[in-house]
């Protein structure tokens, strides 16, 4: 397991776990970001810029910090 801020653009992942405050966690699970789910890295802002995922169909752009809440599997 490795945190989804080691991922670079184009990797590809399964989310292991989603750790932070519960509505963090919600909101997430409502995003589809949920143990199990797979998950590619599109692109990484500059200058500790927020990331861009993709999970299924939906494009997601999240915080550094809510980033560092996500542990996925390689």
């Amino acid at each position: 397991m490795c945190p989804l801020l080691e991922l670079l653009p184009g990797d590809e992942a399964t989310v292991a776990t989603v750790d932070g405050d519960p509505a963090l966690r919600q909101r997430l699970a409502a995003l589809g970001v949920r143990p199990g789910r797979p998950l590619r890295l599109m692109r990484r802002g500059a200058m500790a810029g927020p990331l861009h995922l993709r999970v299924g169909t939906t494009d997601i752009v999240l915080r550094r910090g809510h980033a560092r809440a996500i542990l996925v599997h390689r």
